[in-house]
């Protein structure tokens, strides 16, 4: 079946569910990913549970670390030049 993912149109096996898909996708750090369906964000719990269906939109949105810009100081310091 066709279902987007991440804006891109990819074929998948029928009764995938998204705990495989990302396995699937081979996503490093599954624990790190969100998971929005059909503009819903699901909630970890469900991952396996909730079986992707033809058409679906998939986003992975990946979390990641921050920290002070060159030239901006740090947070809290009061030195933002």
């Amino acid at each position: 079946m066709q279902i987007e993912i991440n804006g891109e149109e990819t074929a998948v096996d029928d009764g995938l569910n998204v705990a495989s898909l990302l396995e699937v996708q081979d996503v490093k750090m599954p624990e790190m990913v969100s998971v929005e369906l059909n503009d819903e964000i699901l909630e970890r719990k469900d991952f396996e549970t909730t079986i992707l269906k033809e058409g679906d939109r998939v986003e992975l949105l990946y979390f990641m670390g921050g920290g002070a810009l060159p030239g901006y100081g740090k947070c809290g310091t009061g030195d933002w030049k």
